[in-house]
């Protein structure tokens, strides 16, 4: 793909219908150009394409479970009579969308 132009960066700010100023089109081609650079300064390590990719940053990583342990919880109904508005054992809330 070659270099990223104001109208491609136009149209695809259309397609996620956000509008952009001509100063924020143009921060997002300074940003793009940045990225391009260090994109080139990768490209350019000897032998790169015959590394393995990565599945995971450390090798060997190992997820340590706990223990489950059941513990005693507030009671439902003591937490309810601190609400307002209360529905059978749910919280009531203003209804944000329309």
């Amino acid at each position: 793909m070659g270099k990223f132009t104001k109208e491609m960066v136009d149209d695809y700010a259309d397609k996620l219908l956000i509008g952009l100023t001509a100063e924020e089109n143009q921060m997002v081609l300074d940003e793009f150009d940045i990225i391009d650079k260090n994109i080139d300064l990768i490209n350019e390590i000897p032998n790169i394409k015959e590394v393995t990719p990565m599945t995971h940053a450390l090798d060997d990583f190992q997820a340590e479970l706990r223990e489950d342990v059941v513990e005693k919880s507030v009671d439902i109904d003591d937490l309810l009579s601190n609400c307002d508005e209360v529905a059978g054992s749910e919280v009531e809330v203003p209804r944000m969308v329309g």
